[in-house]
């Protein structure tokens, strides 16, 4: 008799979850799943039939009032044979009572309203090597507008004002994912400083693919440009990739006018109103995975 059961994942797990998405095309980073392991560890579930996995999902918890659904994976050998659902079902019910957001793809979308998720925006990856000079809604370029502020190391500034700016763009404090995020090796993170402020905040990884920048926090477009260009030299052969919310029309201007294209598309969901966030700052979303 076929025995399904869900359980919490391992590290071997994550690994596991990690390389299925890969195979999906979402390319995470190398090292984005010892961050999410932080942000709640008891937040990735399994679906294992006779022992083996086949399905995967993240339910992780914000705060006392927010979640975000991801890595929600069926194997290609067990679609359709409803064993996703019931670790869907699985994900939800650990995440009740909460705002619960996610990302979905084009062709889950309908499903997702099924479960009442409604669409706040798109968020669209630019990927490509950032044009020198490039325009965007004002002419910025990679020194275009940089007089007045200073790109500097972000680990260099006091934690607690990084993490009191990241609550800006997101619905709930996530301190303990923040630093992991920022500080695991291999990844560069920079901030844009004026008059003691912190008017902007990049992170790049390296992923199988293009190098995701995420966050992408800005204050003007003149600030992202800088900001992109700076972390685009800590790749290896200047390819980024930057999820950016079409609600934030100069985010995707900014992002084509510097000769990056759309490659991949996911819709944000939210279950009720979508949260209040600095939209007009926001040019890139950290995950697509954790929100």
């Amino acid at each position: 008799m076929t025995v399904f059961e869900i359980t919490g994942a391992s590290i071997a797990d994550m690994e596991l979850i990690r390389t299925w998405a890969d195979e999906e095309g979402w390319n995470p980073g190398d090292s984005d799943r010892f961050a999410f392991a932080v942000a709640d560890p008891a937040g990735f579930l399994v679906g294992r039939l006779d022992g083996e996995p086949v399905a995967c999902v993240s339910a992780v918890r914000y705060g006392s009032g927010f979640g975000f659904i991801g890595f929600y994976i069926a194997h290609p050998s067990v679609r359709g044979q409803g064993y996703g659902i019931r670790l869907w079902q699985a994900a939800m019910e650990r995440l009740d009572g909460r705002l619960v957001g996610l990302d979905g793809v084009v062709d889950q979308q309908d499903n997702y309203r099924k479960s009442g998720f409604r669409p706040a925006w798109n968020n669209v990856r630019y990927e490509g090597v950032p044009r020198a000079g490039g325009t965007g809604p004002a002419g910025a370029g990679a020194g275009a507008g940089a007089v007045g502020f200073e790109v500097v190391d972000a680990a260099s500034l006091p934690f607690t004002l990084l993490a009191a700016y990241d609550r800006r763009f997101f619905p709930e404090s996530r301190h303990a994912f923040l630093a992991a995020w920022i500080g695991l090796p291999g990844r560069t993170a920079l901030a844009a400083v004026r008059g003691g402020r912190i008017e902007g905040l990049g992170v790049i990884r390296p992923c199988s693919g293009a190098s995701r920048i995420g966050p992408l926090y800005a204050a003007t477009p003149e600030i992202a440009a800088a900001l992109l260009h700076r972390l685009a030299e800590h790749t290896p052969d200047g390819v980024v990739a930057v999820d950016a919310p079409d609600a934030n029309p100069a985010a995707t201007a900014l992002l084509a006018g510097l000769g990056l294209v759309p490659t991949f598309e996911a819709a944000r969901m939210y279950t009720g109103p979508a949260p209040e966030v600095e939209l007009a700052a926001l040019y890139g979303v950290t995950s697509l995975e954790l929100g």
